[in-house]
């Protein structure tokens, strides 16, 4: 291979690996963002004013009882302590469709 197929063959990979970054980071950004496609629902014990907060990386929208919160690497049962921190007692916490058992929930508010 001579040295400028060697050096194309290097820019063609290191574009290719950008765009596909770019790629996931769009749409990742997009779901995150997307109404409706919460990766948390927590459900509080008293009602709050509507907020939006930032709580270690969780972009929480609480309205009523219900706060709805954005995917990150934490935990469940991080995230749900942090948020009852913040925001009060949490009666039930979901991530995405699995609901938070009794024992974990309770350490959630043990620690709030």
């Amino acid at each position: 291979m001579t040295r400028l197929a060697n050096t194309l063959t290097q820019i063609a990979f290191v574009a290719a690996a950008s765009l596909s970054s770019i790629v996931m980071m769009q749409a990742s950004t997009a779901s995150a963002q997307t109404p409706g496609s919460s990766y948390f629902t927590a459900e509080l014990a008293a009602p709050v004013e509507k907020t939006t907060k930032i709580i270690q990386g969780v972009v929480w929208q609480c309205e009523g009882t219900v706060c709805n919160g954005s995917k990150a690497t934490s935990r469940p049962v991080n995230a749900c302590t942090r948020l009852s921190r913040k925001m009060g007692e949490v009666t039930a916490f979901t991530t995405r469709s699995e609901a938070m058992a009794g024992e974990d929930l309770a350490a959630c508010n043990a620690k709030g």
